[in-house]
């Protein structure tokens, strides 16, 4: 199956099912039972692992490890049925490794040297910063913003619409080192401010602003603002101004609109066409 424009040393596994017009560069290996997209790129060095379906249009720089094999592949070295999904459009940028046993949709995005381990579920319109490290177990809504350097600890779940700025870290360990993990729950519309701490089995509300470098130490209301350590609530989003203009700049739903889904039209407008399911799933709260 190998193609006149690829690069040298391509090496296909069994079973490789590859679209039309897809570009292979120097040195890539495609694994056994992969499925890559029509339009697709894979940059020189990068491993696609088996089982593993890339979308089509999809673009992976290099040195990228796509299905990473989990533990039970160093325990007998052979290659367990783990299949990981991507959805078209996807952007994933060089050093990225993403781990087998993860579905992830369409116009996901990553900077550089990203980890995602295995059993993540993350919904469409994700955008997860480089260096960021997102652990096995998470799941993350769609048009979710995560910044460089974000640490999402296991069984997080970060639903839809959320910004979590950089270095931040999700923390999911009670009584450290333990076994008894218990994740944190972001809600829709939330934003965590740059070098945020969130203690282990914490709800942050909807709508609610953690100011940057607080300590969270107990659960957030919707619409708070805590700063501090320990964090404590200071305000309402909904009293906060800009100090230049003093006009109200929350809830930021109804005042930005880049790459949303309501850009152009307003939120209120894209919010009364949606169906009665899709406004239950995001649950808002006045």
């Amino acid at each position: 199956m190998a193609n006149s424009d690829w690069g040298k040393n391509v090496v296909l596994g069994e079973n490789v099912k590859i679209g039309k017009n897809v570009i292979l560069n120097h040195n890539c290996i495609v694994e056994d039972n992969v499925i890559i997209g029509d339009n697709s790129f894979v940059d020189s060095n990068s491993i696609i692992r088996s089982f593993s379906n890339i979308g089509a249009f999809s673009n992976i720089g290099s040195n990228c490890i796509i299905g990473e094999y989990w533990m039970d592949y160093y325990n007998d070295h052979q290659k367990h049925e783990h299949p990981l999904i991507i959805g078209q459009n996807a952007l994933i940028r060089s050093g990225s490794i993403i781990y087998a046993g993860s579905s992830i949709g369409n116009h996901f995005q990553t900077g550089h040297q990203v980890t995602i381990r295995e059993k993540a579920q993350i919904g469409n319109n994700v955008s997860i910063g480089t260096l960021s490290d997102i652990q096995g177990n998470c799941k993350i809504g769609n048009y979710v913003r995560l910044h460089s350097n974000v640490h999402i600890g296991q069984l997080s779940v970060i639903d839809d619409f959320v910004w979590i700025f950089p270095y931040v870290v999700l923390t999911n360990d009670p009584t450290p080192p333990s076994e008894n993990f218990v994740g944190v729950h972001v809600h829709s519309f939330a934003i965590v401010a740059t070098g945020s701490i969130i203690m282990p089995g914490l709800d942050l509300g909807q709508d609610c602003l953690i100011g940057a470098g607080a300590i969270v130490t107990k659960s957030v209301e919707p619409y708070a603002v805590v700063v501090g350590n320990p964090a404590k609530k200071v305000s309402d989003v909904r009293k906060v101004k800009n100090k230049i203009t003093g006009e109200l700049v929350y809830p930021w739903r109804e005042h930005f609109a880049n790459y949303m889904p309501w850009d152009g039209i307003g939120f209120d407008n894209w919010y009364a066409s949606l169906s009665l399911k899709n406004k239950d799933h995001l649950a808002i709260v006045d």
